[in-house]
C-alpha cells in the first residue's frame, strides 16, 4: 500500500522512462503497445501499473543510466549515448529500434574545418564531457595540447556563436538545429539508439524477461502485417517465393483440393507490393491483417 506520493510498494520493480523530450512519446505509445498500462497524478514522477508489480519512474534521459547502474532502479529505457555518457555498468537488454541519432563534433561552417585534429586544444562545449574527453584524449596526447570542455546542459549549439567555443559537441538527429545555428559536423563520435537496459544484480529478472518478450512482440506488431491469400496448387511454389514468411509460411488445404490458403507476416513497407505480385501470378482472396502484438 502506497501511502507517500512519488514512492514505491515494497517488492515492486521500478521502471525508469524519460519524463519528457525527444524519447517520451514513443516510450509511452511502446508502453501502451507492450501492455503496460498506468495512470500518473499531475505533477508526480512515479506510477503504478495495473496488474503488474511495476512502478514506473519518471526521470530524465540523462539520469536513467546512472539509476540504473547504481542498483535504485532495476530496469530503464534511455540513448547508448547516455549510458556511455553515465560510465556506469548496466546490462543492455534490448535495442529498440527509434530514438537515432549521431554525436557529433559540430563546428562553424565559416571556419570551414576538415581536420578533426585542428580543434584539440581548443574549446570545446558539450552536455557530454565524459565522452567528449575520451574523444579528444588520442588528438590531445598527438599534439602535446589539453582540450579546454565546458559541460552544459542546454543550448548548446548557441555556444560558438556567443564566442565561448570553438566547436560543440551534440546530438544530430535531422541537423535542422545545427544548421540553423549555422554549425556543420566535422567527426562522428558515436551512433545512438533508444534501448532497454537493467541493473546487472536487479532481483527482478523476471519481470524483465516477461517486458521484454512483450515489447519484442509489440515491434514485431509495428513491423509486419498477417497477410492470406488462396491460390492454386500449381502456383503454389511462385507464390511462396514472393511471401516466404518471417519464419515460414502456414499453409492448409481447402475444401476444393486443386487450392491452398496460405497465410504469414510480411513486411509492412512491402504489402501492397507483395498484394500486387500475388494478384499478377493468379492468387485470390488477398487480404492483410493489422497486428497489436506477438509472441515469435
Amino acid at each position: 500500500m502506497v501511502t507517500t506520493a512519488n514512492s514505491s510498494p515494497p517488492g515492486n520493480c521500478k521502471f525508469a522512462i524519460p519524463k519528457k523530450g525527444r524519447l517520451f512519446e514513443k516510450v509511452t505509445d511502446l508502453l501502451k503497445g507492450s501492455g503496460i498500462e498506468y495512470q500518473r497524478a499531475p505533477r508526480l514522477d512515479v506510477a503504478l501499473c495495473k496488474d503488474l508489480p511495476i512502478t514506473l519512474v519518471f526521470l530524465p534521459a540523462a539520469d536513467i543510466a546512472k539509476y540504473v547502474g547504481e542498483g535504485n532502479i532495476d530496469i530503464g529505457i534511455t540513448g547508448y549515448d547516455v549510458v556511455r555518457e553515465s560510465n556506469v555498468e548496466v546490462e543492455k537488454v534490448m535495442d529498440l529500434g527509434f530514438g537515432a541519432c549521431k554525436l557529433c563534433v559540430q563546428a562553424p561552417v565559416a571556419d570551414q574545418i576538415t581536420d578533426i585534429s585542428t580543434l584539440a586544444g581548443g574549446r570545446i562545449v558539450t552536455s557530454f564531457p565524459h565522452l567528449t574527453e575520451e574523444f579528444f584524449r588520442p588528438l590531445d596526447e598527438k599534439k602535446g595540447v589539453k582540450t579546454k570542455i565546458t559541460e552544459v546542459s542546454g543550448s548548446v549549439e548557441a555556444a560558438c556563436g556567443l564566442g565561448l567555443a570553438d566547436a560543440v559537441v551534440d546530438l544530430v538527429e535531422t541537423g535542422t538545429t545545427m544548421r540553423a545555428a549555422g554549425l556543420e559536423v566535422v567527426a562522428e563520435v558515436l551512433e545512438t539508439e533508444s534501448m532497454l537496459i537493467s541493473n546487472p544484480k536487479t532481483a527482478h529478472a523476471d519481470i524483465v524477461k516477461m517486458l521484454t518478450r512483450r515489447i519484442e512482440g509489440y515491434m514485431v506488431a509495428k513491423k509486419y502485417v498477417m497477410i492470406s491469400y488462396n491460390i492454386h496448387n500449381d502456383l503454389l511454389e511462385s507464390a511462396l517465393k514472393i511471401t516466404p514468411g518471417k519464419k515460414s509460411p502456414n499453409i492448409t488445404n481447402l475444401v476444393a483440393t486443386d487450392y491452398k490458403a496460405v497465410t504469414c507476416l510480411v513486411l509492412k513497407k512491402e504489402m501492397n507490393a507483395k498484394m500486387d505480385e500475388l494478384h499478377d501470378i493468379g492468387a485470390t482472396d488477398i487480404l492483410t491483417f493489422a497486428l497489436s502484438n506477438t509472441r515469435m
